[in-house]
């Protein structure tokens, strides 16, 4: 499952990031955003998503959201 196939107020964990970016790759871990950490998705919005990693709440647009696989 994706991020955009999540349920909203659910606790997720991130099973993999599939991006071919390696400046994105290392700008989303610098967020918390990588393999194992917990992810919440607080709405979805159209073009993306509202999560909230660590505290802090980010807009994820539909393209990366479908790139993030969740357990």
């Amino acid at each position: 499952m994706n991020l955009m196939e999540a349920r909203e107020g659910q606790e997720y964990r991130i099973r993999s990031i599939d991006t071919d970016d390696e400046e994105l790759d290392t700008f989303l871990f610098s967020l918390g955003c990588y393999s194992g950490e917990p992810i919440t998705v607080i709405s979805h919005l159209r073009g993306g998503c509202a999560v909230s990693i660590k505290d802090s709440r980010y807009h994820i647009d539909s393209q990366l959201a479908q790139a993030i696989t969740l357990e």
